[in-house]
Order: C-alpha cells, then structure tokens, then sequence
C-alpha cells in the first residue's frame, strides 16, 4: 500500500472444465453484493505475488504456488472508499491446492465465460474481465 495509489491483486481461477471462479462480496463490504475476482490489497511489506497467495489462502482457504500465476491483466483508475487511486493486478491461475470456499464472507461460484458477462460487478472487474476473456 503507497499513499498515492493503493495496490490490489486478484486470481482468475480458471478450473479444469474451463469456468473461472468468482467471488461475491458480502452484502455490508463496499461494493456488496457485486461479484469480483478474488483478492485483496498489497500489503507495504509484501510483492504482488506474495499477497495474491496469501489473499487466496485467507479468502478461499487454497494454497497457490507463485510460479503458477501468469500475469493476465490490470485495471486502474477508479478511487478507493479513501479517494485514493487503485490498481489491480490479475493473475491466471490453472492451478492450486484445495477446494475453494468462501471464508470471510459472500460467495463463490463457478462461471462460463458467457456467465461472467451478465454478472453485475465492479467497475475494474468489468474492465478485467473484457481483458481476460475479450
């Protein structure tokens, strides 16, 4: 985390039968209720990739090795609740240990790609998922 823009990871966890695995916030979080790729904030001690395995591991309860996330794309622009800049950084991710749950709260489900599109979603989710999947 900067003072001038706040760093946020996310995981598209694509499964074997090819649907990706979405997260929806819990109804009292900013943004709740809407559906989002899994991740959280860069913590000022961690690198990007640190904390996408320690968010997946808090928020869905898997292990993920670093080497098995790709970058695939990022979305920036949008403030935070504090006005402050954010940049998400996404991650493809065809591999992990566990099976993932929903462990602080809201949802997760399972999406076609034709799914993810009618989903309502924040707005840098709307602009990671045309870069993802087109």
């Amino acid at each position: 985390m900067t003072d001038t823009w706040l760093p946020v990871v996310a995981g598209a966890l694509k499964g074997a039968d090819g649907k990706w695995l979405m997260h929806k916030r819990p109804p009292e979080k900013h943004h709740g209720g809407l559906w989002e790729f899994p991740g959280g904030k860069v913590e000022l001690s961690e690198i990007p990739l640190e904390s996408l395995v320690r968010e997946l591991r808090e928020e869905l309860g898997i292990s993920v090795n670093p080497a098995d996330c790709a970058p695939a794309a990022f979305a920036q622009n949008v403030l935070s609740e504090d006005g402050i800049p954010i940049v998400i950084l996404l991650y493809r991710i065809e591999r992990w240990v566990g099976t993932p749950e929903a462990l602080e709260g809201g949802e997760v489900a399972w999406f076609a790609r034709e799914g993810i599109a009618k989903l309502e979603k924040p707005p840098l989710d709307c602009a990671l998922v045309a870069s993802l999947l087109g």
